[in-house]
């Protein structure tokens, strides 16, 4: 379906990411975070427009080159056989309507989406607490864990918006190459990171509050007179 191939997405991941975890011009994924919009001195609209990046003009041309590209790759009959055989597939269930609804806008609105939130919970990215130590405490100042007081709705993030492992990440950073469906009893042995909120969106202490605030604080004056 055009996803990164694994590869890439190994390199990105586990050499580029997780040694540079939050940190600007090594992280791929805080640059991408700023890319969209995450920037200090974003005005309310800026930022909430950032949240939902995806879904926006420029997020869905960027999801459209990013499947282009990943096609491009070595090997890209076998993607280009996948997606032609899934489109097929929806169009004699259920015609045009089922290519549409079943697989187009899921897979480039609704599953960007559902990762681009992912992503954002996954770090105190704009104000990570830097440390030095073993990796279980260097993980511990950077890392958020969603919900940890609230079963249902972790459970709810977990089957939904958010991938299994990310709302394990402290964990999952601290250990990285253990397998995922291990990850729930290392995060009991570990603890929790030095964030765990209790909120996505609402309340002082919710994740886009701190995100909000951490890029307020990092703003210089005269982004904040903008502001």
């Amino acid at each position: 379906m055009g996803f990164t191939p694994v590869p890439i997405r190994r390199k990105r991941h586990v050499r580029d990411h997780h040694p540079n975890a939050t940190l600007a011009g090594t992280d791929p994924n805080l640059d991408e975070l700023r890319h969209a919009g995450l920037l200090p001195g974003a005005t309310p609209r800026q930022f909430t427009s950032a949240l939902i990046h995806p879904l926006t003009p420029r997020g869905i041309r960027g999801t459209a080159v990013g499947i282009a590209a990943n096609l491009s790759v070595s090997g890209r009959w076998h993607r280009l056989a996948a997606i032609t055989a899934v489109l097929a597939a929806a169009y004699l269930v259920g015609n045009w309507p089922a290519v549409v609804c079943g697989v187009l806008i899921p897979r480039l609105l609704l599953y960007p989406q559902l990762a681009w939130m992912s992503l954002v919970v996954e770090h105190t990215w704009f104000d990570p607490d830097t440390r030095t130590g073993n990796p279980a405490w260097v993980e511990a100042g950077r890392c958020l864990r969603l919900y940890p007081h609230n079963k249902a709705l972790a459970v709810l993030a977990s089957a939904t918006w958010l991938p299994y492992g990310d709302l394990h990440h402290y964990a999952h950073s601290a250990h990285p190459s253990l397998r995922w469906n291990y990850l729930p009893a290392l995060e009991r042995h570990l603890g929790l990171p030095h964030f765990a909120p209790d909120a996505l969106a609402i309340g002082p202490n919710s994740v886009l509050e701190r995100h909000r605030q951490a890029l307020h604080a990092a703003a210089s004056p005269a982004e904040l007179s903008r502001t």
